[in-house]
């Protein structure tokens, strides 16, 4: 079996509170950065030279967008940025149901096709858990599996979102949670999250 360095699940909040202009914002930024020759360089530079990557579109509930993709090089980036482009939206919409997207998270971390050192979920969206599944004890299993879960708060709609991420959702190794003020910030502040994630460096 195949190592890698890390295993990073996106988990991508695409509830109603979401905007379509909001949602190409958002998976556009994610495109752009792993086209960031640092982020590229970065992935390769761990011991194993690579890294795998997944991606899932969490509301009511929650959808694989991306399966477990391996990033070893400037070409795999640029199919992996292209596959994010082409997802569909799904699930359409819904409430906030972010307890159940971070389980649905770990469901696809406990089926990685490969060995990897670090396991993280990197959780984004703009409002508070408000359907189904607390994420506060989904978090607390996370962190007994040995897997980092980090957080992305989108403040246009929640001003103090960041607040119930770093009670709520962020836990584990090196855990921390970082905040923007819309969409149009997106792709500059994930850029920077997901470079932190795959460094294994915490940010603040």
């Amino acid at each position: 079996m195949r190592a890698v360095d890390l295993a990073l699940c996106l988990a991508i909040d695409v509830s109603d509170s979401v905007s379509f202009d909001e949602f190409g914002l958002m998976i556009g930024g994610l495109a752009a950065a792993f086209r960031l020759p640092e982020i590229q360089s970065a992935a390769i530079a761990g011991p194993r030279g690579a890294i795998a990557v997944a991606a899932l579109f969490w509301a009511d509930e929650a959808e694989v967008a991306l399966d477990w993709t391996i990033l070893d090089g400037a070409a795999a980036a640029e199919r992996l940025a292209e596959a994010l482009e082409m997802a569909p939206r799904l699930p359409p919409g819904g409430a906030t149901a972010l307890g159940e997207g971070m389980l649905a998270g770990l469901a696809l971390l406990g089926r990685l096709p490969v060995r990897a050192e670090r396991l993280v979920m990197d959780v984004s969206g703009d409002g508070r858990h408000n359907r189904g599944r607390p994420p506060g004890p989904v978090r607390d299993l996370a962190v007994a599996a040995g897997i980092t879960i980090n957080g992305l708060a989108v403040l246009n709609e929640e001003p103090d979102l960041l607040a119930h991420y770093q009670a709520e959702v962020i836990g584990g190794p090196g855990h921390f949670a970082m905040a923007c003020a819309d969409y149009a910030d997106f792709a500059e502040a994930i850029a920077r999250k997901l470079l932190a994630e795959i460094r294994g460096l915490p940010t603040a």
